[in-house]
């Protein structure tokens, strides 16, 4: 077996395993709010801290992997990952559950670009890329059989379980990933090209440059921002909204994770069902075409938040859930050809740098209000904000939409 070709199949393996331990950990937001019985508020500090932590150490941590290992960044990461959620499922109060998401957020931090980068070391960057995709089908895939099995798992012991076995999952994955993965590609970066707070000063630099001289990338750049500004609320808030709100249908015996298992399989399920019908029937050619994809799945994103959170009907709410999230997941990879396709190759990568820290430092604004807002009014009210934080990104949109004068 050639270089390249081991390294491939290291890659799907990678992709399909930390796919199915991530979704195996999603009864997390469950047990934070059932088991550790937190707060509105504390539900999103939950967030904020993660998302705090990696925008922090990306560029530490970038270090590593460009000056000592990719591979060395890659296994320590996960590892790291698989103690964040070790030390959540054992203790179920807020400040460990904090501590827990700071290890887990550094951890991810590790993995983040170097294993990609590790794949283009030893293949190529153009095999590299034509291996995206494949690895995104396997991921799925992992993702499905993750969600089944901690919601199998989990019914039958306790909700901290599936969280538990995903960390040893982790643990164990770093382990292989010692035994399997080779970096044979790998050269230390040069000093001008490493990791370092003045580089990432520098790229923002010419991130800025690169927006300025195309307007409709300031509009998209400030959409990415109103998208941070809602998603950390909604996503730590829509559990705890449903258990307070509803009862659960006498179908699932009120075993609330096989509830939501089956609630997240169904979303997966519609998620690429519904990807794979943008696809095919307007596909990615055009900033334009993708421009009105993005501003229907807005809209509809901001009116069925509004709607769920006052959804008087179960049955009405999951729906509209099931929406949100189906919508999402398309919004995600359109927002990147939306991006790729306004961009010369030599800045790109910056700029796509940019819309993602946008994105996290929405999250970190926002997320303390909405959770106190939940905290002092209503749940309901809490979500309803999230749906207004999002809803000037339509008028940009709208704005990037326009035939450049």
């Amino acid at each position: 077996m050639s270089k390249a070709t081991g390294a491939y199949r290291v890659y799907l393996f990678l992709s399909f395993v930390s796919s199915a331990l991530f979704a195996a950990a999603f009864p997390m937001t469950l047990y934070e709010t059932t088991t550790a019985g937190l707060d509105p508020l504390q539900l999103v500090l939950v967030g904020t801290v993660l998302e705090l932590s990696v925008l922090l150490f990306e560029v530490p941590t970038g270090v590593v992997a460009d000056v000592v290992s990719r591979r060395f960044s890659i296994i320590v990461g996960h590892a790291m990952i698989g103690l964040g959620l070790f030390v959540e499922s054992l203790f179920p109060f807020f400040l460990p559950i904090l501590l827990a998401q700071v290890v887990w957020g550094v951890g991810y931090t590790f993995t983040s670009g170097a294993t990609q980068a590790w794949l283009s070391d030893e293949i190529g960057e153009e095999r590299a890329n034509r291996a995206f995709l494949p690895a995104n089908r396997y991921g799925l895939a992992g993702a499905i059989f993750g969600v089944l099995g901690a919601t199998v798992l989990g019914s039958f012991t306790s909700v901290a379980v599936p969280i538990r076995a995903a960390g040893a999952g982790r643990l164990v994955l770093a382990v292989l990933l010692i035994v399997l993965m080779r970096e044979r590609g790998f050269k230390p970066a040069r000093p001008e090209d490493r990791s370092t707070f003045q580089h990432m000063v520098d790229t923002f630099r010419q991130g800025v440059q690169a927006i300025r001289v195309r307007p409709a990338l300031v509009a998209i750049l400030a959409i990415g921002l109103f998208y941070g500004l809602y998603s950390e609320g909604f996503d730590r808030l829509w559990i705890k909204h449903l258990l307070s709100r509803f009862d659960l249908p006498v179908l699932f015996g009120h075993n609330e994770l096989a509830f939501f298992g089956v609630l997240k399989a169904v979303g997966l399920l519609l998620a690429i069902w519904l990807t794979r019908q943008v696809e095919k029937r307007f596909g990615a050619g055009q900033p334009r075409t993708i421009g009105r994809l993005m501003l229907a799945i807005t809209t509809g994103i901001v009116v069925s938040i509004a709607a769920f959170a006052w959804a008087p009907l179960l049955g009405l709410a999951l729906g509209l859930y099931l929406a949100i999230g189906s919508l999402r997941d398309v919004a995600d990879p359109l927002m990147t050809a939306w991006v790729n396709q306004r961009l010369d190759p030599e800045v790109r990568a910056t700029v796509l740098s940019m819309t993602g820290q946008v994105d996290a430092i929405g999250q970190i604004a926002a997320g303390p209000a909405v959770g106190a807002l939940g905290k002092a009014v209503s749940i309901p009210l809490a979500l309803s904000l999230c749906s207004a934080f999002l809803s000037p990104a339509i008028a940009l949109i709208r704005r990037a939409n326009r035939p450049a004068p």
